[in-house]
This record gives structure tokens, sequence and C-alpha cells, in this order.
């Protein structure tokens, strides 16, 4: 049954998941109904790689385009917890300055891997550490930083990711919501996750995935319980961005790729969803 009020979220993606053309990502993202983009890359160099030329000439075409920044996909975090505090500290400037060049409110960061020997108990303080560290950067800067549970880190299940929050107690370090992700290493996302983690969700990635294989899917078409969680949030006041990851195409050397077709129907996908919930995107 389609509800009948109608709330609207920010529409998002991630732009280097269609081209590595920032102006190509951009036509791709507006031609779905996006005004907001999520950078991760551009000209297919990292957005912690990017020279300050290069972060003027992206801040230029997105004023020429009337496109804004939802947030910084960085990468940090996304290194073994051995690496030295500093060594994410210092990247994490580096978003800082993207986020300040390109008006970007929230920068994604991610809490560590550590390797197959080692117990993910055991590596709690070093994370911790850094976590510290990272939030009180953000503190500094004014920007909010947002925990994605990617697999194989220390914060890829619900209560991982809650012990992060409460422990670090920032303003400056959030939620961002990624149930593809949940569902790669096993857990029921909304079931298992959504109570815990609605207080500090400040964001949403969206894309599905399989229990059977981990396959990744467009939106409503796996296992993530998207109409569930779209619902829930819609009915406690979320009123915050919906970040397009689909992930339909394999990989590539920085993060997950799509296409501008396969991305199209990721859009398509979600657009059912959120059209079932009552939620209007924009």
């Amino acid at each position: 049954m389609v509800s009948t009020i109608q709330v609207t979220w920010q529409l998002s993606g991630f732009g280097d998941e269609i081209d590595d053309d920032p102006a190509v990502q951009i036509a791709v993202l507006q031609a779905l109904g996006a005004n907001h983009i999520e950078v991760r890359s551009a000209w297919g160099t990292n957005i912690v790689d990017l020279s300050d030329e290069q972060l003027q000439a992206l801040a230029a075409l997105l004023s020429e385009k009337g496109m804004k920044v939802s947030a910084i996909a960085s990468p940090i975090g996304k290194v073994d917890v051995s690496l030295p505090v500093e060594h994410e500290v210092e990247r994490l400037r580096r978003a800082v300055n993207a986020a300040q060049v390109l008006d970007a409110k929230y920068i994604r960061i991610f809490s560590f891997y550590y390797g197959e020997s080692v117990q993910v108990d055991s590596i709690r303080d070093a994370v911790m550490e850094r976590m510290l560290s990272l939030a009180a950067v953000a503190e500094e800067a004014g920007v909010i930083l947002l925990h994605e549970n990617e697999k194989d880190i220390f914060g890829d299940v619900p209560d991982r990711v809650l012990d992060i929050i409460e422990t670090v107690n920032s303003p400056a370090l959030k939620v961002a919501w990624d149930a593809a992700n949940f569902v790669q290493v096993g857990v029921k996302p909304f079931d298992e996750g959504y109570a815990k983690l609605r207080p500090h969700l400040e964001y949403l990635q969206v894309k599905d995935a399989l229990f059977a294989n981990g396959h990744v899917t467009p939106a409503g078409e796996g296992d993530g319980d998207l109409l569930k969680t779209v619902e829930a949030l819609k009915s406690d006041g979320y009123q915050g961005f919906a970040s397009l990851e689909p992930h339909l195409a394999g990989a590539h050397g920085l993060g997950g790729f799509s296409g501008p077709t396969a991305f199209g129907i990721a859009a398509r996908a979600f657009a059912k969803v959120t059209a079932e919930a009552g939620v209007q995107t924009a």
C-alpha cells in the first residue's frame, strides 16, 4: 500500500560509479533527478589526491552546472590498523580541505582493516585511538564524519559500529547506513541494526545484496530490507540524503563501478522503493 503522506529526501550518488569524467557524472545524475553528487574521485584520481588546481576546477564545474556535493567519499580508515595514527590524520586533513573547497558538510570514513589471523577484539583500543583522533580533526574543521559499515573492518556489524560511536562520543562522528554491506557480513540490516543505530544515523547509502552469495543488487531486489528501512526512516522524520552506490558492474581501483546504464537501473529501482514508501527524492 502506498503511503499518502509525502516527504522529500535529497538524492545523490557516487559520481565515479558512472564515469571518470565529472562532467559525465553530473550529467547522468541530473538526468536521474539528483541535485547532489557524492565525490570519491574525479578524472580517475581519488579525492584526497586531487591537486589544489583540480579541486578548484571541480568546484567551478559543479557551480557552473548547479550541482552541490552531499559528501566527500574519502578512503580514510580503509587501511590496516597497524599504520600509525598520523597516516590517516594527515589524509583526513586533505579530505577536509576538499570538503571546504567543494562546500560539503560530510566526509565518509571507515574503521580500519585487520589481518586474517588477528582477533577483532584485539584491535579495539587501536581503532578507538584512531577514531578519536579523526573526530578531533573533524570537530576542529566543522565537518561531520560518516562511518560506513564496510565488510572486514572493525565496524562491520551493528554492535561494533555502536561501540565506536558511543566510545568516541563526538558530534562530528555519525553513521552512514549501508544495507548491502551488512548483508555481506551476515547481518539482517533492519532487524539487527536499525533500532541500535537509528539515533546516530545521518546518511543513507543505497545498495542492496543477497545473503546467498553476497552479490550486490538494485535496491529492493536483495535481502537488505530497503523498503522496511525507508518506511521506518520516513516515519521517524529522516530528512537527509539518499546516495546511490550501486556497485552493479564490478569494481575498479578506486571502488565500485556501475557505468551510466547500470546506474540508471539502480536509480529506477530505488525510485520504486521510495514511491511505495511515500518518499519523494529531489
